[in-house]
């Protein structure tokens, strides 16, 4: 399922247009995002946990030229997923 299809389903759901439906989905995604980006975990009981991590730098390799090269640090971006939804597809 892309954006457009999610979109269109939480229309149908909610019963409401398209437009709204798209801006609620992208204010969502933003919430989510701001609060990582701040180091702050988004908790949506029964539905799971968007959390964030970080990667220390490190040496790596070139695979095409086997050349150690170095990877800078980073945020990563985690998801666990909660009891509600796991039992939901199960």
């Amino acid at each position: 399922m892309n954006k457009n299809e999610f979109v269109d389903r939480v229309a149908a759901i909610a019963d409401i247009t398209k437009a709204d439906a798209g801006r609620t989905v992208d204010a969502v995604f933003d919430a989510i995002t701001e609060a990582l980006k701040n180091g702050d975990d988004v908790r949506i009981v029964g539905f799971g946990t968007f959390s964030s991590s970080r990667r220390p730098a490190r040496e790596g390799r070139n695979p095409r030229t086997g050349e150690t090269i170095q990877i800078k640090a980073s945020n990563q971006p985690k998801f666990s997923a909660g009891k509600g939804l796991k039992d939901a597809l199960n």
